[in-house]
Formats: C-alpha cells, sequence, structure tokens
C-alpha cells in the first residue's frame, strides 16, 4: 500500500458548450441570473477526486487504496476498480443514496461551470483510518506510507485529517471544490494537522482571504505547499523559498476535467519515492497535461514507461 486516498467517488456528467461563458453573462443582470447553454455533445465518465488520484496513482506504479463511499449505482465503478486492481475493500457502499454525481459544462476557453449532487458522499464520515489500519494489520499487508484528504463530505474531511494525523500518517490536505465549507479558523487547523497542502491558484486566493495568511505565511504551517496554476504550471514553497514547476506543453488540449487529480497522483508517487520537489513538481506537471489531451478524467492509458519517455523529453532527465 503506497497511500490512502480519502476523498469522493463520483459519476461525471461532461457537456461541452461552443461558445464562451461570458459572452452569455451579463454582469450588470447577475443578481437575476437565467441563462441557459446549449450542449451538443454529451457523455458520462467515471470521476470523483478519490478515484482520479487513485487511477493516476495506479499508471505510475503506485498500489492506491480507496476510501470512500458510494451508491447502490456504484456496481459498475466498483467493477472498472477490480479490473484496474485498485484496492476497493475500504469503499464503503451505500444503497439508498446515488453515488456521488457532477454536471460539468465547459466552454471553448475551458471555463467550467459545474452542479454536483453528493450523495453518499455525505456519509464518507462513516469510514476510518483506524479500521484501515487495522484490517491490513491483521492481514500482514503494508500500512500507508502517506495519505491524501480530497474533496468529501464535510464531516468525512474533518474526521479524516485528524484521524490520518492521530494515526501519525502523514498527509495531503488538498480542499478543492470542499474549501467553501470550512471557515478560516476551521481551515488553519486542518492546514496544521496537514503535512503538505495541495490548492490551485483560485482556491489558493480564497484560502488567504478565509485565514488572514499570505501563501508564504501558510507555507509555514506544513512541509509544503503546492499551488497549481493551470497552463502557467505551479509553484512550490518549501523551506522558505518558492520553487516554480514548468508546464509541460501539448498539441491540443482536449478535456481539463480532472487534471487537478493527475497532478496529484504524481504528487503522491514522488513523495512515496522521495523525490526532490523540482522532480516531483514537474512529474506531477506531466500527468496533468498527459491527462489534459484525453476527454474525461480517466481515460488516459499510458504505461510508466511512456511516462517516463515522455518526461525524459520534456525535461531533459530521469525521474
Amino acid at each position: 500500500m503506497s497511500s490512502l486516498i480519502c476523498g469522493s467517488i463520483a459519476y461525471d456528467t461532461i457537456m461541452n458548450f461552443e461558445g464562451q461563458f461570458v459572452d452569455h453573462i451579463l454582469p450588470e443582470q447577475i443578481h437575476k441570473l437565467n441563462v441557459a447553454f446549449l450542449v451538443p455533445t454529451m457523455r458520462r465518465e467515471f470521476g470523483g477526486c478519490a478515484g482520479n488520484i487513485a487511477y493516476n496513482l495506479k499508471l505510475l506504479g503506485g498500489d492506491p487504496v480507496i476510501m470512500a463511499t458510494v451508491g447502490g449505482d456504484a456496481t459498475p465503478y466498483m467493477a472498472r476498480l477490480q479490473q484496474l486492481q485498485i484496492d476497493v475493500s475500504h469503499i464503503r457502499q451505500i444503497n439508498q443514496a446515488f453515488t456521488a454525481q457532477a454536471m460539468i459544462t465547459t466552454d471553448q476557453t475551458n471555463n467550467q461551470i459545474t452542479a454536483f449532487h453528493p450523495g453518499a458522499m455525505n456519509e464518507s464520515h462513516l469510514n476510518l483510518v483506524s479500521a484501515v489500519v487495522e484490517e491490513r494489520l491483521q492481514n500482514d499487508k503494508k500500512l500507508a506510507q502517506f495519505g491524501i484528504v480530497a474533496p468529501d463530505g464535510r464531516q468525512g474531511m474533518w474526521e479524516h485529517c485528524h484521524q490520518l494525523a492521530e494515526a501519525h500518517i502523514p498527509f495531503v490536505f488538498d480542499p478543492g471544490q470542499g474549501l467553501p465549507m470550512f471557515n478560516g479558523e476551521e481551515l488553519l487547523e486542518l492546514t496544521e494537522l496537514a503535512s503538505y497542502l495541495a490548492v490551485n491558484d483560485y482556491e489558493g486566493e480564497m484560502l488567504s482571504q478565509r485565514t488572514g495568511l499570505s501563501l508564504s505565511k501558510l507555507a509555514e504551517r506544513v512541509k509544503a505547499l503546492i499551488v497549481t496554476k493551470g497552463a502557467e504550471g505551479a509553484d512550490i514553497y518549501v523551506n522558505g523559498k518558492c520553487i516554480p514547476i514548468p508546464p509541460v506543453s501539448v498539441a491540443k488540449v482536449q478535456d481539463p476535467t480532472g487534471c487537478g487529480d493527475a497532478f496529484r497522483g504524481g504528487l503522491l508517487f514522488g513523495l512515496e519515492n522521495n523525490m526532490d520537489w523540482e522532480t516531483t513538481g514537474r512529474l506531477a506537471s506531466l500527468m496533468g497535461s498527459i491527462k489534459i489531451t484525453h476527454q474525461g478524467p480517466q481515460n488516459h492509458q499510458v504505461s510508466k514507461t511512456e511516462i517516463a519517455d515522455q518526461f525524459k523529453t520534456a525535461f531533459g532527465f530521469a525521474f
């Protein structure tokens, strides 16, 4: 077992709008917003932060264990994870609920509007880190080197951060879309429990506003703060300095859905293998670029050898 992935498993319904949202939203009428976007294409994908992160970590040769809650409609997803040889023994199925559902509309400039139904995800607090540890000890399995708390039910995120800290498992706090559910004081408490903090640039700004601390000050409370910046790469704040991580250019952008999760899969692999931050950040950046050239969050099928070759081509050295 390399990492314990705490977060959502969801079905993503992804739609493409052949225009730009900004052309259809009138700022002076924002108080009575009523818009509709024609979406000629639609597809349903396997998604959710925990599922996506685990998928990417598995591509790199990791051995993720997912701790999540799903609904009675999750049978196809569970079968897929088992086919990928991803451990599903700590995924709880709640038959009277739906699996979490994300309805995502993407415009031509890759802006996204998402509606999200949490469903069974709201019961994520029923899962316990201690139960995973106990089960693995009883069956002579390896314990987690690292954990990650990704967007999930609010109570689940809160309790899993505390439980990982109590189990002395270093973990990444990745609040993501769940960040607005916590106030500044709560975000500071969860940050200080974590070993690492990962946000995108928008979430980083929100985190700074809610806590009243700059990114550099927040970075002093963890071993490293990772801020992804989309096409501009990422910044890693560590040991009082900021390490810029370059993006990896792609021939054609297909779909940004799940790119942040792909990045986090690379981040966990780098941590597990004790890579330096420059290498870890570049590997994570590459994983995001591989994902963005494919539709859906889990349709990029590349071997570890192919990833290694692309890494060397992009950066001139091997990881």
